[in-house]
């Protein structure tokens, strides 16, 4: 295959970009990423305004929510907050996340966000990785759609509206089941 089809292939989303993401040229990863990047299982705030000393509040999460938390926290400029990506789940990466934590040591809180209820999503599997990486003092909290028999609730205005409260949720005070290390 020539180089001239392999970059106009490139050029075109990936199969696994939702359509949603399409548009968003946050969601598109630079030519450079596919011809000398690798996979990176972790992947932490690339916004100079996030300084790691400055970052009182991780969140941490896996998937398209990151998109929908990242503009959230560029429209209110929260810039004390910090958007990690788990890109891979199992084997949980560990030594990447733990290294991901440790850039941030003056943060005092932990939220994994999800999209799913919370019995559907990864939270129930990875809250134990994440807490066992947290450093000392941190508490670890969950925002997401509460549990539920269905993955959906079938009517886009209530999609929008738990959408929000998730989101709220992500940046507003710890409530519920927290976890203290």
């Amino acid at each position: 295959m020539s180089v001239d089809r392999i970059v106009a292939a490139a050029t075109v989303p990936p199969v696994s970009v939702p359509a949603k993401l399409v548009p968003l040229s946050s969601a598109q990863p630079p030519m450079s990423e596919f011809t000398k990047g690798e996979f990176r299982t972790v992947i932490g705030p690339s916004r100079e305004e996030v300084e790691g000393a400055s970052v009182k509040r991780v969140i941490v999460c896996s998937g398209k929510v990151a998109y929908d938390l990242i503009r959230r926290r560029d429209e209110k400029k929260a810039w004390d907050v910090a958007i990690v990506r788990v890109e891979q789940l199992y084997p949980f990466p560990h030594k990447a996340f733990a290294s991901e934590m440790k850039r941030f040591p003056n943060a005092t809180e932990v939220v994994w966000c999800q999209d799913e209820p919370q019995n559907q999503g990864a939270w129930f599997f990875v809250q134990h990785y994440v807490h066992e990486n947290m450093l000392d003092g941190q508490r670890l909290g969950y925002a997401g759609r509460p549990a539920s028999a269905s993955p959906a609730v079938g009517y886009s205005h209530l999609h929008q509206e738990q959408q929000k409260a998730l989101l709220d949720q992500a940046f507003g005070k710890l409530k519920g089941f927290v976890l203290s290390k």
